[in-house]
């Protein structure tokens, strides 16, 4: 039986039953919850830099936005002030619209 010690999606295991596999889980601790959510968000940043295509990179960023959400839930905020905070940011200091790569600064 293939091991794999991750954090999955909450279908997970009833599609995995419906398959007619078994399997077993248990239920994270908060601590465990969101170091788990921290290297499931790796994983799927991973997967998006190595997607070859345009539906794959837009299905990974679909993870990596679940992944957002799940943070974002965890430390009691909601989209839209994340949102909020991500506009303020790029007000003050910029976005990366204009591809700007910084190469060196002088002391």
């Amino acid at each position: 039986m293939p091991v794999y010690n991750k954090l999955v999606r909450d279908r997970i295991p009833e599609i995995i039953e419906s398959n007619g596999k078994r399997f077993s889980t248990r239920i994270l601790s908060e601590e465990e919850y969101i170091t788990e959510l921290k290297n499931k968000s790796f994983e799927e940043l991973e997967e998006y830099r190595d997607a070859a295509t345009r539906e794959d990179a837009l299905e990974e960023l679909a993870d990596l936005m679940e992944i957002v959400h799940s943070f974002a839930k965890f430390h009691g905020a909601t989209l839209e002030e994340l949102e909020e905070i991500r506009h303020k940011k790029a007000e003050k200091r910029g976005a990366f619209d204009e591809k700007i790569y910084l190469i060196e600064v002088e002391e």
